[in-house]
């Protein structure tokens, strides 16, 4: 760990909000000693409680207060870390001042969001300085979307070993269990009345490409569905069963596809990828997908109609709130990602898999170990800077460190 000068290495920003709790309780238990955190919010009150509710390790972490919409306070945060972690979402409400904060102190930044006009305007504002500063901006480091960007990294990592090409027809199959986000929920419904505002917004939310450093570069692949019913043996002959959108996969989809353009398209000009959810395999798999496609569906027009949007908002999961501990405990994730290669026309599969509820306790350690890796292992890290993914700014890095925290992140020839 290099010191900067600064006083703290991470600050954790909206500490005292439900995925906050827990990633000041997971850094409290694993961070090593030495390692200098602190505590940020806008509620003295409420920091304290959330510091006293940590133990001793973390009876001395500074508290420092900040809004997110007041620039002078966000500066002063960011100039005393070298590290920011925030979980303050929806980022395209809450998380502008602070990106440019940090851009602007020289500090790396690690985030939650899965908004994709936020990262695209991220990109638009910040990555030029953030480059040119030596800073990594680093989005999207939870369960959206780390295993689907770390999982095709360690594939395309196996495939290249083997000599066998690029990566051609690539998808992933996400098996899951835990609580509905209510994080998840206001983002779905901050991108849809962020998306009603332009129509040229929602041409770009749309496009495949929203998130590439240009998107008149990248190869013309026909279309890309990234909500789709798919059979399972159009995946691989292995994969049994009919599959069902993944609520998350129009946004992963487009992180890794940044990924690939970043890397100058090392994964292959041909690579096309998408992400379903598996429903079961049984015989009624076609129906249970079909039946999930039409409730997501339905959940987005919905929410993009007032008087059933005003039922909703009573009904879904609100902004903070999150489910039991015992669900957070018996949750898990396991994202199997299924792809052919060019030169040989072999068959690879990757797997990333944990425990614990994904948007929650998984994503603790997810986020944790990202900011640990620019804390404690930055001369180690790919030598990058600017709005980066998390398999372009911490790449092996990150895979090692959560190895290490119990993740499974593997890959195989069929």
């Amino acid at each position: 760990m290099t010191d900067s000068g600064r006083e703290l290495d991470l600050v954790i920003y909206g500490a005292t909000g439900f995925v906050g709790r827990l990633l000041a309780d997971y850094l409290a238990r694993t961070a090593p000693d030495g390692v200098r955190i602190g505590l940020a919010g806008r509620s003295q009150t409420k920091l304290e409680a959330t510091r006293s509710a940590l133990g001793a390790r973390a009876a001395d972490w500074p508290i420092i207060l900040a809004e997110s919409s007041d620039a002078v306070a966000l500066a002063e945060l960011a100039s005393r870390t070298r590290v920011v972690a925030t979980t303050v979402g929806p980022y395209v409400k809450y998380g502008a001042e602070l990106v440019a904060a940090c851009v602007a102190a020289g500090t790396d930044y690690v985030d939650l969001t899965g908004e994709v006009l936020f990262v695209r305007a991220s990109i638009d504002a910040h990555h030029d300085k953030a480059r040119a500063n030596g800073v990594k901006i680093v989005h999207s480091c939870g369960y959206d979307s780390i295993p689907s960007d770390l999982g095709v990294h360690v594939l395309h990592q196996r495939v290249h070993a083997d000599n066998a090409g690029e990566l051609t027809d690539t998808t992933l199959v996400a098996s899951l269990s835990g609580g509905v986000s209510g994080g998840t929920i206001d983002t779905l419904r901050t991108q849809i009345d962020e998306s009603k505002k332009d129509r040229a917004l929602r041409r770009l939310a749309a496009s495949p490409y929203s998130l590439s450093p240009d998107r008149t570069t990248e190869p013309d692949l026909g279309r890309q569905s990234d909500v789709a019913v798919v059979d399972g043996a159009d995946i691989d002959p292995q994969v049994r069963g009919w599959k069902a959108p993944f609520v998350m996969g129009s946004y992963n989809t487009r992180v890794v596809r940044r990924s690939n353009a970043l890397r100058g398209w090392v994964y292959g000009r041909t690579f096309k990828y998408r992400e379903v959810m598996s429903v079961g395999n049984s015989r009624l798999s076609r129906v249970y997908a079909a039946g999930v496609a039409a409730i997501l569906g339905g959940l987005v027009l919905g929410l993009s109609v007032p008087p059933t949007r005003y039922v909703l908002d009573r009904i879904l999961p609100a902004p903070g709130e999150g489910p039991s501990e015992k669900t957070q405990r018996n949750g898990y994730f396991a994202m199997d990602i299924y792809t052919t290669t060019t030169t040989t026309g072999a068959r690879y599969a990757a797997r990333v898999k944990a425990q614990g509820d994904p948007g929650y306790r998984a994503t603790a350690v997810l986020l944790g170990e990202a900011a640990l890796s620019l804390v404690l292992d930055r001369d180690r890290l790919p030598d990058e800077a600017g709005v980066l993914t998390p398999a372009t700014a911490l790449g092996d890095v990150l895979v090692e460190r959560l190895r290490g925290a119990g993740v499974e992140i593997s890959a195989r020839e069929l």
